[in-house]
């Protein structure tokens, strides 16, 4: 790879993830700044103990969608240089990492603002759908609030 190129590395993965790892894959010595964005499962949600997350992920679309994310930053922020977004599926234990976003550029500004951009364009766009399960046993399918493709056509708001 020449030095002047970037690399875009995208993962979905059932193994547990790394920021070690991820930092690890976007350092670069032309850049002083590495930001990183860690989505971890919480153990609650309204009041209820959760015990874990599940997550699908319709893969094929969802790499697809994960490269234009790249494309776009780097459209948006041209110093960008190293992109690293790894998502985990399947059994996410609470305190866990779920998603990872790494991002290399030669001044902070630019990768923090691609990571928050990064991070918010995938709860948007990309089809990674999670099942929290609960203490109670319950366990319910959640789709993100900014999620822009699950809409099933119907107004929400009363007539």
């Amino acid at each position: 790879m020449a030095a002047d190129q970037g690399q875009d590395l995208i993962t979905l993965t059932t193994d547990k993830l790394s920021a070690d790892g991820v930092s690890e894959s976007v350092t670069c010595p032309s850049c002083g700044a590495i930001s990183l964005f860690i989505g971890t499962t919480r153990d609650n949600f309204e009041g209820k103990k959760v015990i874990r997350l599940e997550y699908e992920a319709y893969i094929p679309m969802a790499e697809s969608e994960l490269r234009k994310i790249c494309s776009d930053i780097r459209t948006k922020w041209p110093s960008v240089r190293h992109i690293c977004i790894q998502h985990r599926l399947g059994v996410v234990p609470v305190t866990e990492a779920s998603v990872i976003i790494g991002i290399s550029s030669p001044h902070r500004s630019e990768s923090l603002e691609a990571v928050k951009y990064g991070i918010d364009t995938l709860k948007a766009t990309v089809p990674i759908w999670k099942k929290e399960i609960y203490e109670s046993g319950q366990p319910c399918w959640k789709e993100n609030k900014e999620c822009l493709w699950a809409d099933d056509g119907t107004d929400s708001k009363e007539s």
